[in-house]
Order: structure tokens, then C-alpha cells, then sequence
């Protein structure tokens, strides 16, 4: 650390820490200190200087421009007479000791300065060090250095009465400074206040929107699961007997009797399929569907799946094929509806694929501990507008096939929505006229739920 001396100021009597105490106002204003440092600066040094002038002649005040890590700053340096010391070491810098007036000097100090460092020498304080960081535009060289020198040697040291004049005004220009900053603080508190009180007003209109939100979700959901209900009975009986007309179990029937039989079991069986979804839908936003956690074997469940998505082939246009697996050890989830997951993964693909083949494969990722069931088609595929409409309720793309092979649109949203209670996601790709792949991934082992399907 380099140190230029700038001024050096006897301590005698109270004329020279008036002289002090304007010199480092002089030299601070010189340094570039902004006014408020300035007067900072002068307190500091005035404080110290005149608790070393109370204990005796012969001390001095000694000013120095110093450079540490690339930042210049300011020193004084304090000292009082020979053999005089400036307070007692233990309490000259800890607040918790009785406050003598050299304690409360050195109190001050620390508080204005940047630090304040002192000598103890026998258990006293023979000198006290103040720095203060010049600001960082500030640049002094050798050159400046001299001016400033020559400056202070030109400026004549004002009498005690235009000392006390101008800490006057320091002292009104920082009572007006202190108002103006508790102006500004008052305004700001009524900003804030205003700004709560707007804050709790929109918090309110937020809780009762949501409340609102919950009980017409209620609703909703009441009415799903009513109407479900009450639509189930009608449709089971409307499919058992149109399967009986076709059965020829109350005599025969002509082709065109047969055809309109066969179109109203064809329409039974479809509503029946949007009942159970909408039903299923309201189980779930309701929490009321249970996670029936036990060891899933894939190859088991590959095979129940082949043998029910059978009917659905059409093997001259399209073949099923679930590709061998290596996930030989079993994992812990619910079968049932990773099941009806992936039957609809399927049931989609083989109507929308016309020719070609639908792959059904599962992989293991040690690195996630997932496993991945993906279900891959030769179909028509997805332009990327539509990938995430498909998950929306009663949602369907504008195809062909689509208008021939109508669906309840409740499919997709439905199967996101198991995923996610088995701690899992449903991803898609797809390109348009080459395919898709839908993806159930799933963790291996889950935590264990309670009875309404919420983690223990």
C-alpha cells in the first residue's frame, strides 16, 4: 500500500482543531468527496483531533493519500503528545463499554469512515488511522497531487467564528436534506399503502374468483357423474337388446332390419364408451380415483393387451406387433391404468393408420429409473398445431378418418390425465402423413397413495 503525505497539522490548542477540522474539509473537497462526505469527513477528524488536543500539547494531525487494491483513499491520522494516549484499548472501540468522551470520538469515527483503526501500545490508544475511499471516477496522479499541495498552502485558515458559521450551515443543509428524505419516505409510505390496499383488494377479488371456480368445478363434476349414472342403465339395456335382435333369439330379421339394428348397437356402444369417459373424467378431477399400486409385469401385460386389441385388427391393411421388451423385473403401479392408457394409444393408432403397422414397445431408462411404453404408427399424423389440441376435452381433428371413425374426443385427455396420477407424462411426435408416437413414461417405483388417490 503507497502513501503520499498531503498535510501535516500541529495540535496544540482549540484554534488548530478548528484548523483540523477545516483543512480536512479542504482537502476533501480538493479529493473530489461529494458535500455529504465531505462534512463527514471533517466531523470525523475534528472529533479525534480534539480529544488528542484535551490530553496535551505536542500532538499532530497528518493527512495522506493512499492507494490499496487499485482504489485510492483518503488518511488521517491522529496522534496525540508524547506520552499522552487518546483513550483506554478495551473500550476505545466497542459500544458496549461505558461511553467516556474518547469512546464516544472513536464511536463517531467508525460510524463516518470507512474504518477506523487505532495503535494500543500498553494497553492504550496512542494514535487513531481513518480512511475514507475516494469516489471511483476520481483519478489523482503526481501532477494533481502538487496542485492540491499548492492550493492549500494559498488558502488562509478561517477563526473560530466562521468555523462555527459554516457548521451552521452543514448543519441546516443536513436538517433540510433529512426533511426533504422524510417528505420522500412519507410519500413513498403512501405509495405503498395504497399499493397494499390494492394488492389485498385484488387478493380478495382472486380468492372469491377462485371459490367460484371450485364450485362450479363441484358442479360440474356432480353433474357428470349423475348423468353418467343415469345414462348407464338406459344404454346398458338398449345395447343388450339390440345384441338380442341380432342374436335372432325373437325371430329373424330382414338385411335392412338387421343393418338398423346393427346401427343403433354401433351407436349404444359409442355413447356407452363417452359415458365411461366422461364418468372417469369426474372420478378424477374429484379425487376420487384410487391408485391401486402391485407389481406390473410387462410381458403380462403386453399379452392381455394383444389378446383385447385383437378384434380391432384388421390384419390385411394393418398388423399389431408389441415388440420384445427388456424390462423383465417387474415394477410397481397400477396395471389398470397403465391398461387403459395404452388401449387407447392403440385403439388410435389402428384408426388412424390405414396401412402399414403399429409398434408397441416398452424401454427401460436406468439413467431416469423410468420406464417408457411407446406406441408408434405408420398413420396419417399430427401437424404440429394440433399436438396439443388433441389433449383438449372434446377436441378432434378435421380428417377423413376422422369423420369415419368418430371418437368421443375425451380419449387423450383422459389418458394425461391417469399419467399424471401415476407420477408420469404422455409425449407425442408426430409428422404429418408419416406417423406418430405416443409415449407413456412412468417412474419405476411411486410413492404409495391413499385412499382418494393423494400421496401419503
Amino acid at each position: 500500500m503507497s502513501l503520499h503525505r498531503i498535510l501535516n497539522l500541529a495540535l496544540d490548542s482549540d484554534q488548530d482543531v478548528v484548523a483540523v477540522r477545516q483543512r480536512a474539509r479542504q482537502v476533501s473537497e480538493l479529493l473530489g468527496f461529494s458535500q455529504q462526505d465531505q462534512v463527514r469527513i471533517a466531523t470525523a477528524v475534528s472529533e479525534i483531533a480534539r480529544v488528542a488536543c484535551h490530553q496535551g500539547s505536542g500532538g499532530r494531525a497528518v493527512f495522506l493519500l493512499g492507494r490499496n487494491l487499485g482504489r485510492l483513499h483518503l488518511e488521517v491520522s491522529i496522534h496525540p503528545g508524547t506520552g499522552q494516549r487518546l483513550a483506554s484499548a478495551p473500550g476505545a472501540v466497542d459500544e458496549g463499554f461505558s461511553r467516556t468522551l474518547p469512546e464516544l470520538a472513536l464511536i463517531s469515527a467508525h460510524r463516518l469512515m470507512d474504518s477506523c483503526e487505532v495503535e494500543p501500545e500498553q494497553g492504550v490508544v496512542t494514535a487513531v488511522t481513518m480512511r475514507k475511499a475516494l469516489p471511483p471516477h476520481v483519478m489523482i496522479d503526481s501532477a494533481r497531487l502538487a496542485e492540491i499541495s499548492t492550493r492549500l498552502a494559498g488558502s488562509p485558515v478561517s477563526n473560530t467564528l466562521q468555523e462555527l458559521e459554516q457548521q451552521n450551515h452543514e448543519l441546516l443543509a443536513t436538517l433540510a436534506e433529512l426533511r426533504e428524505r422524510q417528505e420522500d419516505l412519507l410519500s413513498l409510505t403512501r405509495e405503498l399503502e395504497d399499493t397494499n390496499r390494492g394488492i389485498v383488494a385484488l387478493y380478495a377479488e382472486i380468492e372469491d374468483k377462485a371459490e367460484r371456480l371450485r364450485r362450479a368445478d363441484e358442479m360440474k363434476s356432480r353433474f357428470l357423474s349423475n348423468t353418467s349414472h343415469e345414462l348407464r342403465t338406459p344404454l346398458s339395456s338398449i345395447r343388450a337388446l339390440a345384441q338380442l335382435l341380432l342374436d335372432r333369439m325373437d325371430g329373424d330379421l330382414s338385411s335392412e332390419q338387421e343393418r338398423q339394428v346393427q346401427f343403433i348397437a354401433k351407436a349404444a356402444n359409442d355413447l356407452s364408451d363417452l359415458v365411461n369417459d366422461l364418468l372417469d373424467l369426474a372420478k378424477i378431477e374429484a379425487g376420487k380415483v384410487d391408485v391401486q399400486l402391485a407389481p406390473v409385469v410387462v410381458d403380462n401385460l403386453f399379452r392381455a393387451l394383444k389378446g383385447m386389441m385383437r378384434p380391432l385388427v384388421d390384419e390385411g391393411r394393418v398388423e399389431l406387433i408389441f415388440e420384445p421388451t427388456d424390462v423383465i423385473e417387474p415394477f410397481d403401479s397400477d396395471e389398470g391404468k397403465i391398461s387403459q392408457i395404452l388401449r387407447n394409444f392403440i385403439s388410435n393408432a389402428l384408426k388412424f393408420t390405414e396401412r402399414g403397422a403399429v409398434r408397441v414397445s416398452a424401454t427401460y431408462d436406468a439413467q431416469e429409473d423410468t420406464i417408457a411404453f411407446a406406441v408408434l404408427d405408420t398413420g396419417i399424423g399430427i401437424s404440429p398445431d394440433n399436438l396439443q389440441l388433441i389433449f383438449e376435452e372434446f377436441s378432434q381433428i378435421e380428417h377423413p378418418l376422422q369423420r369415419r371413425s368418430k371418437g368421443t374426443g375425451l380419449g387423450l385427455p383422459l389418458c394425461r390425465k391417469l399419467a399424471e396420477l401415476l407420477h408420469g407424462r404422455v409425449d407425442v411426435a408426430s409428422t404429418v402423413g408419416e406417423g406418430s408416437t405416443f409415449t407413456l413414461t412412468l417412474p419405476r417405483c411411486i410413492p404409495q397413495h391413499s385412499q382418494d388417490g393423494t400421496e401419503s
